[in-house]
């Protein structure tokens, strides 16, 4: 039996979860899944340009699987866009991302910000540079694969 898959964590949804080639009739095309954490692996590292290591960290995993997972994701899409199927994006292992959390290490001082804001240049209370992520909300890359803070999820 495979061991379960841990969660993986995706600040957006699709607003579109299907597509397929013009002109041709839905119920003659195979269609392929692409799961959700599949697509925000994608735009991670494909949109928005960050190395696997980043990605990774964003996605509470460690870069291999996020290695294994961006490859999958390019298979299917290409075989989707070469050979004329319709793409399908749904399930996966995942939970949505919302805030993440800062500690500045100067005054100890601990606050969330929304996912997709960049991350802040200075503590709101000290304005010290010295921050970084709480240690509860780091990413299992960050933390050499021990814990992984949020347990596991079930699939959608």
């Amino acid at each position: 039996m495979p061991r379960p898959r841990h969660c993986r964590r995706v600040a957006h949804l699709p607003q579109v979860t299907f597509y397929k080639p013009q002109g041709v009739p839905l119920s003659i095309l195979q269609h392929i899944a692409l799961t959700v954490d599949e697509l925000e692996a994608i735009r991670l590292a494909d949109l928005q340009g960050l190395y696997q290591e980043q990605a990774a960290e964003q996605m509470n995993i460690s870069r291999q699987t996020f290695g294994r997972i961006i490859e999958s994701a390019h298979k299917k899409i290409a075989d989707a866009l070469v050979n004329g199927k319709a793409l399908k994006i749904e399930g996966g292992v995942y939970t949505m991302a919302e805030v993440r959390k800062f500690k500045c290490y100067a005054c100890n001082y601990v606050w969330e910000i929304p996912y997709g804001t960049g991350r802040p240049q200075e503590c709101p209370q000290c304005k010290n540079t010295n921050i970084h992520r709480a240690e509860d909300d780091r990413g299992y890359a960050r933390r050499g694969g021990h814990g992984f803070g949020r347990g596991r999820c079930g699939r959608f």
